[in-house]
């Protein structure tokens, strides 16, 4: 008789964000099976993991021993599908984690909600924020006190200094910068290596050093 009930989670989206996922997952060894959830069959991810299904079968999937569950569909500039997924394994009881990768720091400091990935050499240091569903991804930079919205993006090697707020559903590109106490307002894509030294205002692009709206 096993001492501990057979851990499960899916990953909701079979692409290259399910790769990063899935090898910070394989690297914490704290699931007993992993599944993917994806429209195609492929062969299994590392040779290790297998697609178990598509979005339609989340509910039975959810009857067969998977309690947890992460949307791993990256996100440039739209986040409606990720939202969607989200919302509909949270309907159907999921527990969503936050997936940690190993080798990144999180200040015990900072505050973190569900939902969230910190990829590889990834920094969020103390007093920070961050909102459900946020990918901070390799190598990104979160400084002291700053607020992340929901299903923000900041992409691989990016830099937000310290007091930066980013609103819901905005993507800052890779190897971008934001100065200190800028504010970033809801749905606002940040163009790569660009650096952002003026608050930006809801829906808008920014691009160039310095940044400026396109």
């Amino acid at each position: 008789m096993r001492c501990c009930a057979v851990k499960k989670i899916l990953l909701i989206g079979g692409g290259g964000h399910c790769r990063s996922v899935a090898d910070t997952l394989l690297r914490l060894n704290k699931y007993d099976e992993i599944g993917i959830v994806d429209v195609h069959d492929d062969d299994p991810m590392f040779g290790l993991i297998k697609v178990v299904g598509n979005d339609d079968d989340l509910s039975k999937l959810r009857t067969e021993g998977f309690t947890d569950a992460f949307v791993t569909v990256g996100s440039v500039g739209n986040t409606d599908l990720r939202r969607r997924l989200y919302g509909k394994i949270s309907k159907l009881g999921y527990n969503i984690p936050n997936i940690v990768d190993p080798s990144a720091i999180v200040s015990p400091y900072a505050k973190l909600g569900k939902g969230i990935f910190v990829g590889k050499n990834a920094t969020v240091n103390a007093g920070s924020e961050i909102g459900d569903a946020a990918i901070i991804n390799t190598g990104a930079i979160v400084e002291h006190d700053c607020r992340i919205g929901e299903f923000v993006h900041i992409s691989p090697g990016a830099v937000l200094c310290g007091g930066v707020e980013v609103g819901d559903d905005t993507h800052i590109g890779a190897n971008a910068s934001v100065k200190q106490y800028v504010k970033l307002g809801k749905n606002v894509v940040v163009g790569m290596g660009s650096v952002v030294i003026h608050d930006v205002h809801d829906n808008v692009t920014v691009v160039g050093n310095p940044a400026h709206e396109l």
